[in-house]
């Protein structure tokens, strides 16, 4: 290993220099990730959140010089975003790592990117020149179930047109799938390769999310009584529960969940990545605070009392999520209730790369284009 070969001889400050000007950080070696940080310090750790894994690990300092290095398995196919705590008395401070210059960015920030042996990022997230860019339409539309003006951006294919009829996907957090999950680019894409139909996606802005998305009977009646029969009545939709679908990720899955339970009868597919289903049968400590309890109490009514509220569910969470054992045990709940289910589990966590990854799998199980059809 790189380190190992480090440690066996003293090293110079121009040598450190070489060293790291000749391999990219972290150093990837099978199952087996290098990390470094070079600067005067008294303790540096990786922060991170890897479920079963102490949140902040500490690396070690390479004897009679200013370099730190931590070795963590990572199996293959792994992607973890990470920051450096840097201690130096009693401050402590984090940064990006600045020996790594790649980067995912989020609603809050920024965190370094570790990408294990195999993983790739996938080609139809990166802007394809022959495939023809869809339309971004910006709507506001007043509500009297959430008493404000709701912000909605519209998506339409690059070949829509009024005499063909298209299926709906509500998107939860729209502007965040947008920023940070390539959701235009990706969707041109995948019309483009025919893995998905020609759709209209409505990209949701929430308020205040924390309010709005867990089992709120305002966000739901929003949804479905007033934007689904506005943009049905103004553009050429199926108009039918088999082509209107729901989507989010963490609390925005909540929200797709238990709008489709207080409107059993509205949709056909719902695409759930990364669902904050907390629940009391595997443990009343959620470590969330008070902003989960909306969202227990209503993921232990419906698993007391599942029902089928749609045909179709896709539902997709990172192994390294402390989440994945509760999307795990969602799933046989909605199966009992006769929805056919896929599920899809990934090397990465509770992010926004995460969930663009995972695109392809759900949009093009829920919205299948004629290439899907044929092969499946």
């Amino acid at each position: 290993m790189a380190i190992e070969r480090l440690q066996t001889c003293p090293l110079s400050g121009d040598e450190i220099d070489r060293f790291l000007a000749t391999h990219e950080v972290p150093i990837i070696e099978g199952e087996c990730a290098t990390f470094l940080y070079r600067g005067e310090a008294d303790a540096v750790r990786l922060v991170h959140r890897i479920v079963e894994l102490p949140e902040r690990l500490p690396f070690h300092r390479l004897e009679g010089t200013d370099l730190w290095y931590l070795v963590l398995e990572l199996p293959a196919e792994s992607r973890v975003e990470y920051r450096l705590e840097v201690t130096r008395g009693r401050e402590s401070h984090e940064l990006d790592d600045p020996l790594n210059p790649q980067r995912a960015s989020n609603p809050f920030g920024s965190n370094a990117v570790c990408y294990g042996a195999g993983y790739e990022t996938p080609a139809w997230v990166h802007h394809d020149p022959e495939a023809r860019p869809g339309r971004l339409e910006e709507l506001s539309l007043p509500s009297r179930a959430l008493a404000r003006d709701c912000p909605v951006t519209l998506y339409f294919p690059a070949r829509f047109r009024t005499t063909a009829r298209y299926p709906l996907l509500i998107v939860h957090d729209g502007g965040d799938y947008l920023r940070f999950a390539a959701a235009k680019t990706v969707l041109d894409n995948l019309i483009h390769r025919l893995d998905v139909a020609e759709l209209v996606v409505a990209f949701l802005h929430p308020g205040d999310r924390l309010t709005e998305y867990p089992d709120d009977e305002g966000h739901a009646r929003f949804v479905t009584e007033e934007l689904v029969p506005h943009l049905e009545d103004e553009l050429p939709l199926v108009g039918q529960p088999s082509g209107r679908g729901l989507m989010g990720s963490s609390f925005g899955a909540v929200a797709s969940l238990s709008t489709a339970v207080r409107y059993p009868d509205r949709y056909g597919s719902l695409l759930l990545q990364s669902g904050s289903f907390v629940f009391t049968d595997i443990g009343a400590d959620h470590g969330g605070g008070p902003v989960f309890d909306p969202v227990m109490e209503f993921v232990n009514r419906y698993r007391g009392q599942p029902t089928r509220v749609a045909d179709r569910v896709f539902v997709s969470c990172g192994t390294y999520e402390p989440l994945i054992v509760r999307n795990r045990a969602m799933v046989p709940t909605f199966r009992s209730t006769g929805m056919e289910v896929r599920f899809v589990e990934a090397r990465d966590g509770h992010n926004w790369e995460n969930w663009r990854d995972r695109l392809r799998d759900g949009l093009s199980w829920s919205f299948p284009g004629p290439h899907r059809l044929y092969y499946e």
